[in-house]
Formats: C-alpha cells, structure tokens, sequence
C-alpha cells in the first residue's frame, strides 16, 4: 500500500510532468530532491483544554505514527516532530508552511523546516520535509472533561527531501 501511494506523490512532486497536480505553493520546495517517500498510519491526539474564552476544546498534544515502505515498518513519527528511521538516523522538523487538507476532516499538508539531525542513515542529507496527501487527523468541537485524551485516526506521506 505504501509505495502504491508514493508514486503519486513522485508525480506531485515532479509537478506537471505526468499531468499531476503541482503541490501548493506554500508546501512546495522547489529545487530540492527525494531522500525518502513513505506512507505513515497513526493517529492525532488531541487533549481536552479549556481556551482563552475558557470554554473547552480539543487541542493538538502530538502525532503517533507508524513510517512504511512496501509495507513494512521502517521507522516512526512522533511528538517534535520526529520523524526516525529503522536505521537510527532521526529529524526533527519546525512548519514553516501549511496549505488545507483536501477534504473538512483532513489535517493541512505541511513543509517542515529541518532543525535537528540525530545519528547517521538515510535521514542524514534532509533538509526538508513534506506532509501531503493526508487523510482524517483533525478533532474539532467542544469537549466534556479538561486532561480528557482523543485519537483521531490519520494517514499521510512524508517526502524528505534535501537541498541541491
């Protein structure tokens, strides 16, 4: 399933050479080329806090995700944000653009800015990474009890990229 998805998102990437869709300006990074393509399976946790209004809602705590390639477990994504691979190298990010998702449910695809880099592999060249084609992850509405945790199901493909 995973490199399923990836090929589309090559072709995103490649912008209009197969007909594709460009990604949107505020998550493209052009330039720059794929280190790594994988598909991720998690969920969004939302905690139950009570905003300047003082009303409660749910707010964004972390990400909890799974990395695949061809189906296989090859890293995974967490609170940072991370993102780590099998083979010990790990980023970490800051979003430095967003553009919304394709459907109301759907949290925005991101261009993250990398800031930290941990061991040494595959994740080692990234300078950038991409959240694109994401399903499902976002919580809205009003909550019942503050400290109150919820998941909400998502997917989504990660591009990491590097400069030159």
């Amino acid at each position: 399933m995973s490199i399923k998805l990836a090929v589309p998102c090559l072709l995103l990437l490649a912008g209009s050479a197969a007909g594709a869709e460009p990604l949107p300006d505020a998550v493209a990074a052009p330039g720059e080329s794929v280190v790594l393509s994988v598909h991720a399976e998690g969920a969004q946790v939302y905690e139950c806090k009570a905003g300047a209004d003082g009303k409660l809602a749910w707010a964004f705590r972390e990400p909890i995700a799974t990395l695949l390639s061809d189906g296989k477990t090859i890293g995974r994504h967490y609170a940072g944000p991370n993102w780590e691979h099998a083979d010990g190298s790990a980023v970490v990010g800051k979003a430095i653009g967003n553009a919304p998702g394709q459907a109301a449910a759907d949290i925005p695809w991101l261009k993250l800015e990398v800031t930290t880099h941990r061991g040494n592999g595959v994740l080692t060249s990234v300078t950038t990474v991409q959240r694109i084609n994401t399903n499902g992850g976002k919580l809205d509405g009003a909550c019942g009890k503050a400290g109150e945790f919820k998941n909400a199901p998502y997917s989504a493909d990660y591009i990491f990229l590097r400069r030159g």
